[in-house]
C-alpha cells in the first residue's frame, strides 16, 4: 500500500516504511510523521511481521524538519502542535525498528534515526543536529539521545556548533551498527531485520524493553526489570520450544506465545 508521504511494503516478516518527499529531501512535517507512525503501528499490530525498517532514499533519510512550516510558529502553536509527540509514538512500538540511513540525517531526521533501535548506514550518510544555525536547538530528543550515544563533549560540538558526523565516525562513536556501500544499505538493513524477525517474538519484545530500560533507569532498577522479564519468559511456549529444539539439535518452530 502507499500514502502521499509514506510508501510501505512487506518483505517476508519485515515491514518497510519509506519516507517519500524526495523533492524536499524527505523533510519532516506533522503529516509525514503521522503517516509514518500510523504505518509503523499497523506493522506492530501484524503478527506476521517481526521487525520494522524505516528508510528514505539514497540522497536523504530525512534532512530535518520542514522549516517553512515552523518559521512563523509561536510557543503556544508549538505546544499545541502534535509534531514532536509523534516521536513518543515511536517509543511505544514493541517490535524492533531499524533505521536504514543514506545521505542526510539531520535535525529531526537524525532524531528519528536515533529513536530507532538500530541504525544501518550507507557510506554517504551524515548525521547532525544543525538547529543552532536556525537560532533554536533540537527538540525531539537530539540533545538527550546524541549525548547518550557519543558522550558529552562530542554531543556539545554537534549541538552547539553544528558538527556533522560521517557514517564511519558515527559507527566509531557507537551511533550506528554498521556502514555499507550506498547500493547495499537498505538491503543490509532488511537482511538484519529478517534475521531478528526469525527469533522468538515474545522474547524479542521483552528483550527490547529491557535494553531500553538501561537508558532510562538506574542499574538496580534495570537489573530488577531484566530479572522479572527473564522469569516471565518461562511461561511462554517459545521458551519450551527453544530449549527442546536446542537439546534435540533441531531448528525451533516459534509460536509467538
Amino acid at each position: 500500500m502507499s500514502d502521499e508521504y509514506i510508501l510501505t511494503r512487506i518483505d517476508g516478516r519485515v515491514g518497510v516504511a519509506q519516507i517519500n518527499r524526495p523533492k524536499a529531501l524527505n523533510a519532516l512535517n506533522v503529516d509525514v510523521m503521522r503517516e509514518l507512525m500510523s504505518a509503523l503501528e499497523q506493522f506492530d499490530d501484524d503478527e506476521a511481521i517481526g521487525c520494522l525498517v524505516i528508510t528514505g532514499n539514497e540522497r536523504a533519510f530525512a534532512a530535518g524538519a520542514d522549516i517553512k512550516a515552523m518559521a512563523e510558529a509561536t510557543p503556544v502553536s508549538m505546544l499545541n502542535s502534535s509534531m514532536i509527540d509523534q516521536w513518543d509514538r515511536l517509543q511505544k512500538i514493541t517490535k524492533p525498528v531499524i533505521a536504514a540511513v543514506s545521505g542526510f540525517a539531520l535535525g529531526g531526521g537524525c532524531e528519528l534515526a536515533m529513536a530507532c533501535d538500530m541504525i544501518v548506514a550507507s557510506e554517504s550518510a551524515q548525521f547532525g543536529q544543525p538547529e543552532i544555525n536556525l537560532g533554536v536547538m533540537p527538540g525531539a530528543g537530539g540533545t538527550q539521545r546524541m549525548t547518550r550515544a557519543v558522550g558529552k563533549a562530542l554531543a556539545m560540538e554537534i549541538v552547539l556548533n553544528g558538527r556533522f558526523l560521517s557514517a564511519h565516525e558515527a559507527q566509531q562513536y557507537g551511533l550506528v551498527n554498521r556502514v555499507v556501500p550506498v547500493e547495499l544499505y537498505l538491503e543490509e538493513a532488511i537482511k538484519l531485520a529478517q534475521s531478528i524477525a526469525e527469533r522468538a517474538p515474545v522474547a524479542i519484545r521483552l528483550a527490547k524493553e529491557a535494553v531500553n530500560a538501561a537508558f532510562e533507569t538506574n542499574l538496580q532498577s534495570g537489573l530488577g526489570l531484566e530479572r522479572r522479564l527473564f522469569y516471565m519468559l518461562f511461561a511462554t511456549a517459545d521458551q519450551k520450544e527453544g530449549m527442546d529444539a536446542f537439546i534435540n539439535k533441531r531448528p525451533p518452530a516459534w509460536q509467538g506465545q
